[in-house]
């Protein structure tokens, strides 16, 4: 169980060094900022590759060891091809539901589903309409840190109301943080000579590249995001229990361990089903 814990975690580790290393290595390169640039369009490849090797990896990982079984695997078919279509739901400002199934899956399943769900269901979003280009691998990243984040919150099961108070406040949070996220994979590749106010340059102290992305996020992006957030709570809020009652359910038919059980009186031996609590990744 142990070894099993530190594989996942390490796949897990592995996949978002590389993400946080992706979104931040542009500020530690001398290079010129260039009006219409396209940014990262020669590693997009790259990491893109990494990412489904990571996802393949940490599926074949779990089935090998028992984790998970055939029957969870289509479960993630199944909600991945669910959340692909419910990207499409459209929504005022930046509303997207494509965070809900994320954030209760990775709450219930745990960090490792959650990181497979949010970034499989990006890809298969984008396959069928959303759009392919060098921004994928980054929504990939930053919608897998959304679910495999939210295998990290307390089990609140004994309190309801709490429970979906919480992971209200937690979709919330995560509406504004994805949109301050995702906009770093192209910034330091954008100037605009008459607003230097707003963008990075080469050479730029960290005090005020915070100040300068700061001011950029709320006149380009926090009223798009407020949607965002708002459209996550909204959700969670009417449909967050429901939800994870299912979820739950699925889990206690389709991940369960059989342990060995004395009869009474110690004659004979026989086998009882003891269904997982909340997986630890």
């Amino acid at each position: 169980m142990m070894t099993r814990k530190i594989l996942n975690g390490t796949i897990l580790v592995t996949a978002s060094l590389v993400g946080v290393a992706a979104f931040l290595y542009p500020f530690f390169l001398p290079q010129p900022t260039v009006p219409g640039a396209l940014s990262h369009s020669s590693d997009a490849p790259f990491l893109f590759i990494v990412l489904m090797v990571v996802c393949l990896g940490a599926v074949l990982t779990n089935l090998s060891s028992g984790q998970i079984n055939s029957k969870i695997i289509a479960v993630l078919g199944i909600l991945t091809a669910v959340n692909a279509v419910l990207r499409a739901v459209p929504g005022p400002a930046g509303f997207a539901a494509v965070f809900f199934l994320p954030i209760l899956a990775g709450y219930c399943y745990g960090a490792t589903f959650g990181f497979l769900l949010g970034a499989l269901s990006l890809l298969v979003s984008a396959l069928l309409g959303a759009g392919v280009g060098p921004w994928l691998p980054f929504q990939m990243f930053a919608t897998g840190w959304i679910g495999m984040a939210s295998a990290w919150l307390p089990d609140l099961r004994r309190w309801p109301r709490l429970e979906v108070a919480v992971l209200t406040g937690w979709g919330l949070g995560w509406g504004f943080a994805f949109g301050a996220t995702m906009n770093l994979w192209f910034w330091p590749f954008v100037f605009d000579p008459a607003q230097t106010a707003l963008y990075w340059q080469p050479g730029l102290g960290a005090l005020e590249t915070l100040k300068r992305y700061a001011a950029f996020y709320v006149i380009t992006s926090l009223w798009w995001d407020l949607g965002r957030a708002a459209g996550n709570a909204l959700l969670l809020l009417l449909f967050g229990a429901p939800i994870l009652r299912l979820l739950r359910r699925f889990r206690a038919r389709f991940q369960f361990q059989v342990q060995p059980a004395q009869r009474a009186g110690g004659v004979g031996a026989c086998q009882k089903i003891v269904t997982c609590r909340k997986p630890s990744s």
